[in-house]
């Protein structure tokens, strides 16, 4: 029974690792992660700082591999100009104050 507990905590520690990758970056005291889709490929990337919030430049990507979102967030809220690819062409929303214009 032992046994059976180590192979199954092993195995779910080997999948999670699949999952995502996280990396503390000295210089700049955050945390970047990796996270993938169930085929391997990169399903997004970007920053943590240390209290968990989104900061920085946070790519998608398609199960194919193929960028779909550029984003941007400063102490956990969303700025700047967000570029999305749909349906071929790109789209472009600003976010002011954390709040969306076209």
């Amino acid at each position: 029974m032992k046994n059976i507990l180590i192979i199954a905590l092993f195995t779910s520690i080997a999948f999670a690792q699949k999952e995502r990758t996280l990396t503390l970056n000295k210089e700049t005291n955050l945390i970047e992660v990796v996270y993938y889709h169930d085929n391997g490929e990169v399903s997004q990337t970007g920053t943590y700082t240390a209290d968990g919030k989104l900061e920085g430049e946070w790519l998608s990507f398609d199960e194919k591999g193929t960028k779909q979102v550029t984003a941007y967030y400063k102490d956990g809220k969303k700025v700047g100009k967000w570029v999305y690819m749909i349906d071929g062409k790109l789209k472009e929303v600003d976010y002011t104050k954390n709040v969306a214009s076209l």
